[in-house]
């Protein structure tokens, strides 16, 4: 059964289609303008049947706005130059009025069934790309680990909580669960819960209605429902504010959204993937994270590895990353000298990969040659990272933070605090809360 929106300002013309269309099965709905049309939401529908000539907005405005879904236009014989021009605008077809039933029920079907080849051929597309290997480096027994288990959770509907630290590429590992998923041909919709201001949050997740608030002047979809039928990967979920929590656990639990200034609900299938570099379970003790989302959310758990833990992938990710950022740069390959290599191997990595990244593009650009010499990676070594200290000895903590220190207080006065945390590999929320934690907060003024 197909969802067809009808705009069309002549009653009896809207009427006798719309019972043509239900008698042969479909669902439909009516509009008199283009602005009554918008409250359909017409992109989420299957076809939208548009007359040209309407009171107010012409009726080619629904080819913007009902994208992608396609508009099929009503004219008359007079005005068929209107027609070729909706057509050059992107409508997916035109009909003359007054129109023969028969004629109108054959263009109907022939749109719709080549919408659903359309969607048939994407999934098709995806279906290629879930039997491609994982795109992961590692080979680590913590990573083979890890990637065992994405595979075996992302053909399944179960929450992922996934947790490590910054820069480990917990958004990779949410792309690698919706790729390998079955809901792979839907969308998958990114959010940095601490990127988005704590007022805005809210109506950026679940939408909002005409005259909410201030500044509400029409209708708005939230980031849940544009996930419907896909994955809502929730990064930095430790960061979303409580009253937000407690929509979404609502979300999860009733598997339904409502928008702010909304008296309904709508139901959404959506698969939440979260994140974070914070302990949950800490912050829910402390009052600062609700307990029953934590546990709704960590129904499957993925640890990423560090990279320090990742014994010969540093190796392996710092070529993957140097191959991948030359054709990036359109750089003929490079390679790394001995004493780089040694370097890149006794770094403790307090950034991770986003670091690596980071000095190796910076690395890359700087490079007159064709080698990477040490000098041009920019990291410096303690004297227990120096290459021939004992490697069978794991890293430990206080190795990162002295690194850490030693850099913030050389270099702050010189460098802003974003430029201190793109060189340290993180965000610059993660420098000040590493600056806070390490008591080395920078004076004001």
């Amino acid at each position: 059964m197909a969802q067809i929106l009808i705009v069309e300002d002549e009653t009896i013309i809207r009427t006798s289609l719309r019972k043509l269309l239900e008698r042969h099965g479909h669902n439909v709905r009516e509009a008199g303008s283009v602005q009554e049309a918008r409250a359909h939401e017409p992109s989420e529908l299957d076809l939208v049947i548009s007359d040209v000539r309407l009171p107010g907005e012409p009726g080619t405005e629904m080819i913007a706005i009902a994208r992608p879904t396609p508009v099929l236009i009503m004219t008359t014989f007079s005005s068929v130059r209107s027609a070729v021009d909706a057509m050059r605008m992107g409508a997916v077809d035109y009909i003359t009025k007054p129109f023969d039933q028969d004629d109108m029920i054959i263009s109907v079907e022939r749109i719709l069934k080549e919408r659903t080849l359309v969607r048939q051929n994407q999934a098709l597309k995806m279906e290629i790309e879930r039997s491609k290997p994982l795109s992961m480096v590692g080979e680590s027994p913590a990573m083979q680990d890890l990637l065992k288990k994405i595979r075996r959770v992302a053909p399944t509907v179960s929450t992922v909580l996934i947790l490590g630290e910054s820069g480990t590429g917990k958004e990779l590992v949410a792309r690698q669960l919706h790729e390998f998923s079955d809901r792979a041909s839907g969308p998958l919709v990114p959010v940095n819960c601490a990127a988005i201001p704590e007022t805005l949050i809210e109506s950026e997740l679940f939408g909002y209605e005409k005259g909410a608030f201030t500044g509400a002047q029409a209708n708005r979809k939230g980031l849940v429902e544009a996930a419907d039928g896909g994955t809502l990967f929730l990064d930095e979920i430790g960061e979303l504010p409580l009253e937000a929590q407690a929509r979404l656990l609502r979300m999860m639990q009733e598997k339904e959204v409502r928008r702010i200034g909304a008296t309904v609900s709508r139901k959404v299938d959506v698969r939440v993937v979260a994140a974070t570099h914070r302990n949950l379970k800490q912050l829910a003790s402390e009052g600062r994270f609700r307990e029953d989302l934590y546990y709704r959310l960590n129904v499957f758990e993925l640890r990423l590895p560090p990279l320090r833990e990742r014994g010969e992938d540093i190796t392996r990710l710092a070529h993957h990353l140097l191959e991948r950022t030359c054709q990036k740069l359109n750089r003929l390959a490079l390679k790394f000298s001995p004493q780089a290599l040694s370097a890149i191997k006794a770094y403790p990595w307090p950034g991770n990969v986003r670091e690596m990244e980071n000095i190796i593009e910076r690395a890359i650009i700087l490079c007159d040659d064709e080698e990477i010499t040490q000098d041009l990676l920019t990291i410096e070594l303690n004297a227990q990272d120096e290459p021939e200290a004992d490697k069978d000895k794991p890293e430990d903590a206080t190795t990162m933070n002295d690194y850490f220190i030693r850099f913030v207080l050389e270099n702050q006065e010189r460098m802003t605090e974003s430029k201190l945390a793109e060189a340290l590999g993180i965000s610059r929320k993660n420098l000040w809360e590493r600056r806070k934690a390490l008591n080395i907060l920078k004076k004001s003024g």
